[in-house]
């Protein structure tokens, strides 16, 4: 299957950054991952979008394919994230865009909504990030587990066993382990699934930018930016989620620009991996809908 998604290489501020292609007509589409995957975790959805839509799917800065510069070089927030996709918006795609993002990747696109709403037409948002380790969320927590996440932080600033952790962490059994946590159906943990999530793990620097990201407890939290979106927007959810779950979640539909929030039965953290028939169906639906002009 992903030999028929071929990339191509886009420089942003000297950087290489991987993003595939495929579709001509309708309104252009842009597909953001979430943590620790790609732009192959779409490879499910694009060719049935592209036939009706100009779709993109791009590795953000420290993941996948694209180029992974030190931390202390480029910091790795959904500020730079952001700017980044809207560069491609404007320098790639040329006109404005549907975002379409799944965990963190939806906090980027609602970032990106935010900076120029004018190259944001709509957003579709699958299973967001609710960023759950934020400092201002800890706060509401009993003190000995805001006492536990702060040392674990600090334990993993510390370079060897940060990069130990990683390694721990990067390898196919314990990879396909947090898997069948994520996923409701196993069935959808399959082997093309664990390679295209563990081969950018073994490029150099990748374990920096994770440690970076598990570290990164600021910046905006989804209910900061929603009430600044002026385009429409829309929520999937995979309500299986043992990550971002679904009653918290269902709180972010009362912001006024939601036009819809739809709860997926027996579905996980990657809707678009794990459902995509269901979720290529909501997205074609939706496209078009009370666009911004």
């Amino acid at each position: 299957m992903t030999s028929s998604l071929p990339s191509q290489t886009w420089h942003w501020q000297g950087y290489p950054i991987l993003y595939r292609h495929q579709g001509t007509q309708g309104i252009p589409l842009l597909l953001i991952h979430g943590f620790g995957a790609s732009s192959l975790h779409w490879r499910k959805n694009i060719p049935v979008l592209a036939a009706h839509h100009p779709v993109y799917a791009i590795d953000l800065l420290g993941f996948g394919g694209s180029a992974k510069p030190s931390p202390s070089v480029v910091p790795y927030t959904f500020e730079t994230w952001a700017t980044l996709v809207l560069d491609f918006c404007r320098e790639v795609i040329g006109q404005p865009t549907v975002l379409i993002g799944n965990s963190i990747g939806c906090v980027v696109a609602l970032q990106a909504a935010v900076f120029q709403p004018a190259w944001v037409s709509q957003l579709i948002l699958l299973n967001c990030s609710l960023r759950q380790l934020h400092e201002r969320k800890r706060q509401q927590l009993p003190w000995y587990r805001r006492w536990g996440t702060r040392l674990l932080q600090q334990l993993l600033g510390n370079r060897t066993l940060g990069t130990y952790f990683f390694r721990q962490i990067a390898q196919p059994r314990t990879l396909r382990r947090i898997l069948h946590q994520a996923y409701a159906n196993p069935a959808a943990v399959t082997d093309e699934l664990v390679e295209i999530l563990l081969t950018p793990a073994q490029d150099k620097g990748a374990a920096d930018v994770f440690l970076a990201f598990v570290r990164y407890s600021q910046g905006p939290l989804p209910e900061d930016l929603l009430p600044q979106i002026t385009c429409p927007t829309y929520f999937l959810w995979g309500a299986a989620d043992p990550w971002e779950p679904i009653d918290e979640a269902q709180k972010l539909a009362q912001f006024p620009r939601v036009q819809e929030f739809v709860a997926l039965p027996e579905v996980g953290h990657c809707p678009q991996d794990e459902a995509p028939e269901q979720v290529n169906a909501y997205i074609l639906k939706w496209i078009g809908q009370n666009v911004c002009p």
